[in-house]
């Protein structure tokens, strides 16, 4: 066998937008999701997450599923528009309601509660005054934070506050490819700014009010320079590094933006939003930095290369198209990188325990006349993933736990209903919910707290 250390955390994750639906019940105002997806173009097929897997009526079916499974931990985002429907103001009852029901069903399957406050659901009305590119924003989201743990911080000990926030402001501000959906370096870099002043000051909010483990989940990518023995590509890879990781592990962990990331932020912007002590705020002491990891990066000098707009600034540098096995998402599959990005964090950043809050991959799975779910695809990534942990772990990094993406297919953002993530295989015509032969893997996994040789 190999072994996990005693007490590792398995579990599965998922984001309220994502499997929730009930988008006009119980009080709940519209979010940016809710707007972008009825944006023509937007979302594939015009797909929105009204119904999504219909949980907020479920929930206590597909808790009892996770039992069955055998899951530790459930990490579910809470949606700030159910919450405080403006944005602002006092909290819903209804909305905090049906948090306070969840977290009584979990505990009740003596499943552990990881509670994310901001996995992208912004409320609309906040976007309408500017957004995450107002700080106004950052304030209201750790006022929010502070009414969500008023409800649930009596059984909730995990708070995550922003759930990858490169996500939020990169590709919501800059390519517009998500929600808000706008294209605008400056506003994204003002975007991510205020994303980690929020969880800055909602970490704040939540250690006053007595939280017990107060964390962060990014998404850092393993950036490889093609030709490492080539000072170009190694620039290169530096640069997009210091978008997709320095620009929030920095602030986070070290309490301060690095020179060059700031450098490079100043050819779009003049950076007046970051104002004296927002650092100190950022850099408040987290104890737990959530890692989500999906597939490596490989980028390489290339003039006249346009770059992407989800890196502003990243011209000149082309990101190496996937080699080998991918996944239905097209990511590159490569186990090797969760290790080395783990081990990255370990040596640059230490002293913070670590969790992996999601890893999963996207396969075309189809139930089979008997209506078995075979996904022989996402049990080897699972497993090799799973394996590149251990290895980290072997190698001295202070990894707790580990979180599946996702405990249903859902709706997948842009990509609407037609990937799927889950170990739990959705029927969005039935809402009919079938355990896939990963989610039997896993369930083993979870009972051997290992893997066989």
């Amino acid at each position: 066998m190999i072994q996990f250390p005693e007490g590792f955390v398995w579990g599965a994750a998922t984001a309220a937008y994502q499997i929730e639906g009930g988008a006009r019940d119980g009080g709940r105002g519209p979010s940016i999701w809710d707007t972008f997806s009825r944006t023509p173009g937007k979302v594939f097929a015009g797909h929105t997450g009204d119904v999504a897997c219909d949980h907020y009526h479920r929930y206590a079916d597909d808790v009892a599923l996770m039992a069955e499974l055998g899951l530790r931990a459930y990490r579910f985002s809470v949606s700030w528009p159910r919450i405080r429907p403006d944005g602002t103001g006092p909290a819903n009852p209804a909305g905090l309601d049906f948090y306070d029901r969840l977290v009584d069903e979990l505990r009740g399957r003596g499943i552990e509660p990881i509670v994310t406050l901001y996995h992208w659901d912004l409320p609309q009305a906040l976007e309408d005054r500017g957004g995450w590119t107002s700080r106004e924003t950052a304030e209201q989201f750790a006022s929010y934070a502070g009414a969500v743990h008023a409800r649930l911080g009596d059984r909730v000990d995990i708070w995550t506050t922003l759930n990858e926030p490169w996500c939020a402001a990169f590709l919501g501000y800059a390519s517009g490819i998500h929600a808000p959906g706008r294209q605008d370096p400056a506003a994204a870099f003002a975007a991510a700014h205020h994303l980690m002043l929020g969880h800055g000051l909602a970490a704040q909010a939540l250690r006053a009010a007595g939280a017990r483990t107060i964390g962060l989940t990014l998404n850092p990518d393993s950036v490889f320079p093609a030709d490492p023995d080539s000072q170009a590509d190694v620039a290169a890879a530096r640069v997009v590094d210091g978008v997709k990781n320095r620009l929030f592990f920095d602030p986070v962990l070290r309490g301060k933006y690095p020179a060059d990331v700031l450098e490079h932020v100043s050819r779009f912007t003049d950076t007046a939003f970051l104002r004296d002590g927002d650092e100190q705020v950022i850099g408040e002491p987290i104890d737990l930095l959530g890692v989500n990891y999906y597939a490596p990066t490989y980028v390489r000098a290339q003039a006249g290369a346009p770059g992407d707009p989800a890196y502003p600034g990243t011209e000149d540098i082309a990101f190496v198209p996937p080699t080998g096995p991918v996944t239905a998402m097209g990511w590159q599959i490569e186990p090797a990188g969760l290790t080395a990005l783990l081990e990255r964090i370990g040596r640059d950043y230490p002293g913070v325990p670590i969790i992996i809050t999601e890893n999963g991959a996207a396969f075309d799975d189809r139930p089979a006349p008997d209506g078995r779910v075979a996904d022989p695809e996402r049990i080897s990534y699972l497993d090799g993933h799973l394996r590149a942990a251990h290895a980290a772990i072997a190698r001295g990094v202070d990894l707790r736990g580990y979180l599946v993406w996702s405990f249903l297919d859902n709706f997948e953002w842009a990509e609407g209903y037609r990937k799927r993530f889950g170990i739990v295989y959705t029927d969005y015509d039935t809402q009919r919910r079938t355990i896939k032969d990963s989610g039997r893997w896993f369930r083993e996994v979870i009972r051997r707290n290992g893997l066989a040789e």
